[in-house]
């Protein structure tokens, strides 16, 4: 069962954090969830003699700069803020498990100590560890500056998503993925597209011998894919393609103009098994936000 009853929101007060927190807003109002604000202050003081002054002193500003932050941005929805010390990622983490926290949202990349580690080790350690799902976005800050002024404004209307792509493997999770994916599309009214890439044989389009290979590759996944979707409950046939998997995905979200990509993150226990070495790659070529489940 989909369910987003508390939403996390890392703040490093960033351009990226600005361009993320109308998808939080849009999110949390859709499910009815609560927003908390989580702002990391990162360890200045090895503990070695007396604390300094000044460790304190930068808590007690961050407090006060998030107390102020995006308060218009949140208007109307149930928001904590709160403020912990130490390594980005471990705080984020911490506060995650200890408070039962449903979905993580944040971008990429950050500003400051975010910046220099955000995909990079914060996000990429959050998506490893994070005991819920993982929204994500590479694209937010650097397309609201490209962008021209209609794609801006129809991107800002699609930030409850319209077209979900669920990107899935074919493994023995697939099926579960599907039908959370479908749940979930069908929360928010979205339409729901399932994707799978099939690695390309070395040399096939040179070689009789590697394209009769591959052809039957292709065939033997669409079949397998279309029956995962039937078990699942999907009617609309899958999408099945031959190439590098984050390059496949990509296309896909451009041609289909998806305003959200479903992958399947997990991590040890987790419903949709361990992190793929892909994620990062679908995640950073993405021209739409990313939930990892």
């Amino acid at each position: 069962m989909v369910k987003f009853e508390h939403i996390l929101f890392p703040v490093d007060f960033s351009p990226q954090v600005d361009a993320t927190v109308p998808y939080v807003a849009s999110l949390a109002r859709k499910f009815s969830a609560k927003v908390t604000l989580l702002s990391v202050v990162p360890p200045i003081w090895a503990g070695r003699g007396p604390k300094p002054d000044y460790a304190d002193e930068l808590e007690i500003s961050t407090k006060k700069r998030l107390a102020g932050a995006l308060t218009a941005e949140v208007h109307g929805l149930t928001v904590e803020r709160a403020v912990v010390s130490g390594e980005p990622a471990e705080g984020i983490l911490a506060y995650a498990k200890a408070r039962a926290v449903d979905l993580i949202m944040m971008p990429t990349h950050g500003y400051g100590v975010f910046r220099s580690l955000l995909i990079g080790s914060v996000t990429a350690k959050v998506l490893h560890d994070a005991p819920c799902a993982v929204w994500t976005a590479a694209h937010t800050a650097e397309q609201r500056v490209e962008q021209r002024a209609e794609q801006r404004a129809e991107h800002r209307a699609r930030q409850v998503p319209e077209k979900i792509i669920c990107s899935v493997d074919g493994g023995p999770n697939s099926v579960a993925q599907m039908r959370w994916a479908a749940e979930f599309s069908a929360r928010l009214g979205a339409r729901l597209l399932v994707l799978h890439a099939v690695p390309s044989v070395a040399d096939w389009s040179a070689l009789l011998g590697d394209r009769e290979i591959q052809e039957e590759e292709l065939s033997s996944a669409r079949k397998r894919i279309e029956a995962q979707c039937l078990a699942a409950g999907l009617a609309e046939p899958p999408y099945v393609a031959v190439g590098p998997i984050s390059e496949i995905v990509a296309a896909q979200v451009v041609a289909e103009r998806a305003d959200l990509l479903i992958i399947g993150r997990g991590q040890a226990g987790a419903a949709f098994g361990r992190l793929r070495t892909h994620a990062y790659d679908i995640i950073r070529s993405s021209q739409c936000p990313v939930l990892s489940v």
